[in-house]
């Protein structure tokens, strides 16, 4: 079932800027949605656009059912934001900031979310400091917090690991999975791809105010990645013989390896190779299979 459907939306800035172009897209409730693209693509207007933030040009959205111009009230209710800057108070604690950002959205006092954010995303011990005693990387995270505390239909994340460290980034992350399996619908944009490629559901590239593509991760892996054998060679080879001169197999530049190039479009026999290497006397000292990532594709599908 669609939490957020998304139709034609576009948006022209009054210097001519095309930032969107009728994108339409319909989000599943209780999905995580990766929304990748290079910087400029239309990312952050978007989500901007649905959150309230920025007026479109021209389509519509629907959040839960509500129209996010003529129904603005209702729709906002739902959803939450977590920004790329850095906004807070710095002058109140943590626990205050959180508490604020509740009775900002309408919401009576609830200690249980509040403890059960602050613990989720190991900002417990920080409650009582003030935001400005806080590191960059604990600040996303009370930025998250704060989101949270709407207890949001409808999740954000804009870059919410930017400047967080590794150990961090993975506590954050397994507060977010905790969060979607109760039922919050997670869209997000990252320059970690391989965020993108473990926590995301569905993946959408959008670039130059255009959706390129939306594909389940899953199905877009397996049809757009690559495979390299990559064997390596116990003595040198000058040059290919005869039986190896294939349009997808190649010597690399030391001539210490062979590099064989497939994918889900073409497959060879491995045990036919392997015979012709031994044929051949060619001794093998190691073989490692290297799979395209959700970035090699990224960036193949950019390029294209």
């Amino acid at each position: 079932m669609s939490i957020l459907k998304i139709k034609n939306l576009s948006k022209e800035y009054q210097d001519g800027t095309k930032a969107l172009k009728n994108v339409s897209l319909e989000i599943n409730k209780g999905e995580i949605f990766a929304l990748l693209g290079p910087n400029g693509a239309g990312k952050t207007t978007l989500i901007n656009i649905v959150c309230g933030l920025v007026n479109p040009s021209g389509g519509e959205a629907l959040i839960g059912g509500f129209d996010i111009i003529k129904q603005y009230r209702q729709a906002r209710s739902l959803v939450s934001l977590v920004p790329q800057e850095i906004q807070l108070d710095p002058f109140i604690t943590v626990e205050q900031t959180l508490e604020f950002a509740r009775g900002f959205f309408g919401k009576s006092k609830k200690p249980e979310l509040t403890k059960e954010i602050l613990s989720g995303l190991s900002l417990l011990d920080k409650k009582d400091n003030r935001v400005n005693q806080l590191s960059g990387g604990m600040k996303r995270r009370v930025l998250i917090a704060k989101a949270l505390m709407n207890e949001p239909a409808v999740l954000f994340l804009d870059e919410p690991t930017a400047g967080v460290d590794v150990e961090l980034r993975r506590d954050m992350w397994k507060f977010i999975a905790k969060i979607k399996k109760q039922g919050t619908t997670i869209i997000l944009t990252t320059h970690y791809l391989e965020e993108a490629e473990s926590m995301a559901d569905r993946i959408g590239i959008i670039d130059k105010g255009e959706l390129k593509m939306i594909e389940n991760k899953d199905v877009l892996m397996k049809k757009m990645g690559k495979k390299q054998l990559l064997i390596s060679l116990k003595n040198t080879l000058d040059n290919l013989p005869s039986e190896l001169k294939k349009d997808y197999i190649c010597l690399s530049d030391d001539k210490q390896s062979l590099i064989v190039n497939y994918g889900n479009d073409f497959e060879f026999d491995v045990a036919d190779l392997m015979q012709t290497l031994k044929n051949n006397n060619i001794v093998i000292s190691d073989i490692v299979i290297k799979q395209s990532s959700l970035e090699d594709i990224f960036i193949d599908l950019i390029n294209e």
